[in-house]
């Protein structure tokens, strides 16, 4: 039987486009009209400190920054003239009002305006990179996830250290056995280092010209501004002036505007433990802190997490318990198998498995047997994921639709963000949590309004 393979060119036009509208439909929104050639455009949400890096750094990586937005007038004179061709804003709200030409926008706000700010990018097709931590509230890391699902646009989270060799070296040495099941890790930082565990300052000072206050709160509860804090007694005896309270800098420690040394630095050193452990919800966690106000984040705390036995891509694996530790707070020496007068490092995690103990610095780097390890030395791993062309070329070419697997997209950054804020609840209820994970609730007591908080008029999600 002979088949005829010849088209004529009505049958040819036709059957290409209704192959094209079919793949039009079926695409994500993120590839409609891109390719891997096209420049893509952005828009920079929050431009001063680790915003103006962001930017940068999607800048360098082949995006055209059209849009500046940031409540500080001088910061955003500053980025303006990095980018001139950029349109400016003052309130994210209105710049997705007035101004439509960007394909995803760069978000490196106090954490309370990541979701919002992320969701109305989102919901108009728009690709987002939010800085770490994702959100704000556990409520806030499962709405972004499941927008993005829906949505279908590039996203990723900016904990940088996910992009690197490190954490990817890391993840195979466990996965390969090294140590091997896991069932313990200790995991530390030196944060905070700005003001923690204090309570709101009396008094109220005259707000800059250059500062809409207003929209900085945004779905905070109105507070009056301070600029800085009093006069404090020092060691020495004399009077020092404080630094400031609120802009810039000091918001992390305000449960109204971030999430302490927890939210700013897990999501960078827990990452390791998140992805090779595939941890997914804890059962519970409880927190030991020192100075946690109604107003602040604590001076220092160690909270433990305790995770269910996981059944993952990788095999079994056992329940395991992870400690964090901030304010400098650390693990012993003892268990870091150092001598008793060593200095260990500022931040860094321990493994803790059944062959053997490991040590690494942040991003999963420096892994290192310790010295009372059962196993002393292992053969370096098989690549099994792939390496990132750059941690800010990831957004960029997600956008264009090569979407890199293994980088922090919020299908990763959801949920890993939810574990790590969870542990603010033990901290903020001074209890232990048993937690029901799938439906962001606590078997043993009600902190629905942590989970998610009350939005001002204006800012709801």
């Amino acid at each position: 039987m002979k088949t005829n393979l010849t088209l004529n060119r009505r049958q040819f036009l036709h059957r290409s486009t209704l192959a094209a509208s079919l793949a039009a439909m079926s695409a994500p929104a993120f590839l409609r009209g891109q390719n891997l050639n096209s420049r893509v455009a952005i828009a920079g949400i929050g431009v001063g400190g680790k915003g103006s890096s962001d930017i940068s750094g999607i800048a360098a990586a082949g995006a055209d920054i059209v849009a500046l937005c940031d409540v500080d007038e001088g910061t955003l004179k500053k980025a303006a003239a990095l980018y001139p061709k950029a349109k400016l804003h003052r309130d994210y709200r209105k710049m997705y009002e007035q101004q439509k030409d960007f394909d995803g926008v760069s978000i490196s706000t106090p954490d309370h305006h990541h979701a919002l700010a992320a969701a109305l990018g989102m919901n108009l097709g728009k690709g987002a990179y939010v800085q770490k931590p994702l959100t704000h509230s556990v409520w806030e890391a499962r709405q972004l996830a499941e927008i993005a699902k829906a949505k279908k646009v590039a996203t990723l989270m900016g904990n940088q250290g996910h992009s690197g060799s490190d954490v990817r070296n890391f993840c195979e040495l466990i996965w390969a056995g090294a140590i091997g099941k896991v069932r313990e890790a200790h995991i530390w930082t030196n944060r905070p280092i700005w003001p923690q565990g204090r309570n709101r300052p009396a008094g109220e000072d005259p707000v800059p010209a250059t500062l809409d206050w207003d929209v900085f709160l945004g779905p905070a509860p109105m507070r009056p501004f301070k600029s800085t804090w009093p006069d404090e007694d020092a060691k020495d005896g004399k009077k020092r002036r404080g630094g400031t309270v609120y802009h810039t800098f000091a918001w992390r420690g305000w449960w109204d505007f971030g999430t302490g040394a927890l939210g700013d630095m897990a999501c960078h050193l827990m990452d390791p433990a998140f992805w090779a452990l595939h941890l997914g919800h804890a059962d519970s966690v409880e927190a030991v802190s020192d100075g946690a106000t109604s107003e602040m984040a604590p001076k220092s705390c160690v909270i433990t997490y305790q995770f269910p036995a996981r059944k993952t891509e990788h095999g079994e694996m056992p329940p395991v318990k992870i400690v964090w530790y901030d304010g400098g707070k650390k693990p012993t020496n003892e268990l870091l198998g150092l001598a008793a007068d060593a200095k260990s490092p500022d931040n860094g995690s321990l493994f803790i498995g059944e062959k053997g103990k490991m040590t690494c610095e942040t991003y999963g780097g420096a892994p290192k047997f310790t010295t009372d390890s059962k196993t002393k030395e292992f053969a370096k791993p098989d690549q099994t994921l792939a390496r990132s062309p750059g941690h800010h070329k990831e957004f960029v070419e997600a956008i264009q639709g090569k979407v890199l697997k293994g980088m922090a997209s919020l299908d990763y950054a959801g949920p890993f963000t939810e574990m790590v804020l969870m542990g603010n609840l033990a901290v903020r209820t001074g209890k232990k949590v048993d937690w029901d994970g799938p439906n962001m609730k606590a078997r043993n007591m009600d902190v629905s309004k942590l989970v998610k908080r009350d939005y001002r008029p204006g800012w709801t999600l």
